[in-house]
């Protein structure tokens, strides 16, 4: 249990203000489907970045290859922003087109 003590200053009483914090927003990081991107590759990609088992990194591979994209995860902006920003780095890195965005949630 908490007390909140009240203050006075001259006249006026002096009560203690609540403030309410807004969590923050979150956003969704959606890998977008290629006709270039090896299915492999982006299972090891939804495994290593994403921390999915081959089966939950395979279920989101089809659909992004079936439906044109696939949510990766849902995170608050900024590692929502790194993610995008390392996925897109390894894809480079073994020369493939693989695009990954955020989409506000």
């Amino acid at each position: 249990m908490t007390t909140h003590k009240t203050l006075r200053e001259g006249n006026a009483v002096l009560e203690p203000q609540r403030t309410r914090v807004k969590p923050p927003r979150l956003y969704r990081v959606v890998l977008l489907n290629d006709d270039f991107t090896p299915m492999d590759f982006v299972v090891v990609v939804l495994q290593q970045f994403f921390a999915k088992t081959r089966e939950e990194a395979t279920v989101i591979m089809l659909k992004v290859h079936r439906e044109g994209k696939g949510v990766c995860g849902i995170y608050p902006r900024d590692l929502a922003a790194t993610k995008v920003e390392q996925v897109a780095a390894f894809a480079r890195q073994n020369q493939h087109p693989l695009a990954c965005v955020m989409e506000e949630n």
